[in-house]
């Protein structure tokens, strides 16, 4: 895929759409399209966190692993969702495992590419740390209501 094609299919997802045709421009420089075939890890627990990716199509599990009750998944994120902001903090490891639960198309923003372009330019800088903050809220607030809805006294 071409890069004017790769802008023009980037700036559909929702962390990017409706975002200045200039920064859709200089962040394509970083993207590239991943297929992640089902059963397959697109990450693990513990190892070097080098992309950030947005969720295009198909659904991916957020695992970890407890010694005694085994993988737990935290949550399953799908199209339009983003998940990797390791990528983007130091030290930059994952926190957990990302599994395919069907096939996945999404978007792989290299980590290091996309620190550079966000110190470079100031403006896009701050324009996508505030879509990624309202991303990690939003992801949070799922996350209270999954516990809520966990540790509910059963009647």
């Amino acid at each position: 895929m071409d890069k004017q094609s790769l802008a023009r299919s980037l700036k559909e997802h929702s962390l990017v759409k409706g975002m200045p045709e200039e920064h859709v421009a200089f962040l394509s420089g970083c993207a590239k399209n991943v297929r992640i075939d089902e059963g397959k890890f697109l990450f693990r627990e513990g190892k070097a966190a080098e992309q950030l990716y947005l969720v295009r199509k198909g659904k991916l599990a957020i695992e970890v692993h407890d010694g005694s009750r085994g993988t737990i998944i935290i949550e399953t994120i799908g199209a339009d969702d983003a998940l990797g902001f390791a990528a983007l903090n130091p030290p930059f490891r994952w926190g957990a495992d990302a599994r395919a639960v069907e096939p996945t198309l999404a978007f792989a923003l290299d980590g290091t590419c996309l620190r550079k372009k966000l110190d470079a330019d100031p403006q896009f800088g701050y324009f996508f740390t505030r879509r990624l903050m309202n991303e990690i809220h939003e992801r949070l607030e799922r996350v209270r209501l999954q516990l809520l809805d966990v540790y509910r006294p059963r009647t």
